[in-house]
């Protein structure tokens, strides 16, 4: 199995790849046309990449199986094109959960003692202990949380080793506040840990910005989609709120260069270069984990964490047939099935002990008429028998 890598990667990693006997090309500046042509040249069965787009483009000319993200959101993998094309995209959740909390905690603490503001004046040659004594501090003050996976709740943890009452909101936790409203209004921090979807595009806007007590501090370590720009700058200049951001809406894409925010022109507003993720922990255990990922395809054809396998297929029916464990059975289902126009949607033979009968399994996308089923079921001496149930 042959291994694409067109990013950044950690030499462990790569050991482990090539441990479970894989060829690795390892060329971490690949991008746009030239990682087009990476692909059409080289033939991987396998893409691993961290923050290069991989688009749909990309995908006609490249003999591809397996896109693996070194991280844990898929947003810059068309994966709509790769599932119409059978590839399976893979990531890599929770790997680096921790380095995110801890990046955030920092920057709450760096809001709330003025960090950034002290060095920049130290630096300048100006002491001024009179102006920086004024923090309110963290103990006993409530800390709002925005969605609660595994990096929301790494947060919650750390939290509360600063002595921080936590209210969350999030869809799938039970003990979550009603309404993201609700947790903005009880909040004096509020942190944003949502994943990034369609439905959490702009999420955070001035509806909740808005319920937040003046003067209180806002974090964003997840996706700079998620926030509604405008409504943070008029949250910040009408309501004093202070404001730490790892995440830009206009992030360069290269590693180095030019860049500019209107936020950031905000006195209250300080950041951070989109490095939630990038401790040298949470890139080894990254990395482990995309080996990992490579490894059990390779060896079992399965593929942990995939992320674009449909939940339901469109099938209505199963076709269940019982039968001698003999060459030619399925071929001989299958080929009465393709002449009566029905569409195998997933199947599944298990074989009894001792090899000499065997039962399929065989979801289709619509009721196989009487006739086929009678066809199928005299066509072949070793079907034992079948039928069909409603799905």
């Amino acid at each position: 199995m042959k291994v694409l890598i067109a990013d950044q990667f950690e030499p462990s990693g790569i050991d482990g790849i090539k441990a479970a006997g894989c060829e690795v090309i390892y060329q971490p500046a690949l991008a746009d046309q030239q990682l087009a042509d990476a692909l059409a040249a080289t033939r991987p069965d396998v893409l691993v990449v961290r923050s290069t787009k991989v688009t749909e483009a990309m995908l006609p000319q490249a003999s591809l199986s397996l896109i693996v993200r070194a991280g844990a959101g898929v947003n810059t993998i068309d994966v709509a094109a790769a599932s119409r094309r059978g590839i399976y995209v893979s990531n890599c959740p929770g790997r680096n959960s921790i380095a995110v909390a801890e990046l955030t905690l920092g920057l709450i603490l760096a809001l709330d003692r003025r960090i950034p503001d002290n060095v920049a004046d130290l630096r300048a040659g100006r002491w001024n202990k009179k102006e920086y004594s004024k923090a309110r501090g963290l103990f006993g003050r409530t800390l709002g949380i925005l969605g609660f996976g595994s990096i929301g709740q790494e947060v919650a943890r750390r939290a509360a080793a600063f002595g921080m009452p936590v209210v969350v909101w999030s869809r799938s936790y039970k003990e979550s506040l009603t309404s993201p409203e609700d947790v903005a209004e009880r909040a004096d921090v509020l942190s944003v840990h949502l994943a990034l979807a369609n439905e959490t595009r702009n999420f955070v806007g001035a509806s909740i910005l808005n319920h937040l007590k003046p003067g209180s501090y806002f974090v964003n370590t997840s996706r700079a989609e998620i926030v509604d720009d405008a409504a943070l700058a008029d949250a910040v200049k009408n309501r004093a709120i202070r404001v730490a951001l790892d995440v830009f809406s206009n992030e360069p894409a290269a590693p180095t260069g030019e860049f500019t925010d209107p936020l950031l022109q905000l006195p209250t507003v300080i950041g951070t270069h989109h490095i939630g993720a990038s401790t040298e922990q949470a890139q080894e255990a990254i990395a482990a984990e995309a080996a990992r990922i490579i490894r059990e395809y390779k060896n079992t054809g399965k593929v942990p964490n995939v992320v674009n396998l449909a939940r339901k297929t469109p099938a209505t029916h199963m076709l269940v047939v019982r039968h001698r464990d003999r060459p030619g059975v399925l071929a001989h289902v299958f080929d009465h099935l393709r002449a009566g126009n029905m569409n195998v949607q997933e199947t599944e033979n298990v074989i009894f002990e001792g090899a000499e009968a065997a039962i399929a399994r065989i979801n289709l996308d619509g009721e196989p008429p009487a006739g086929l089923l009678k066809t199928i079921g005299d066509g072949n001496q070793d079907i034992l028998n079948l039928y069909v149930v409603r799905i």
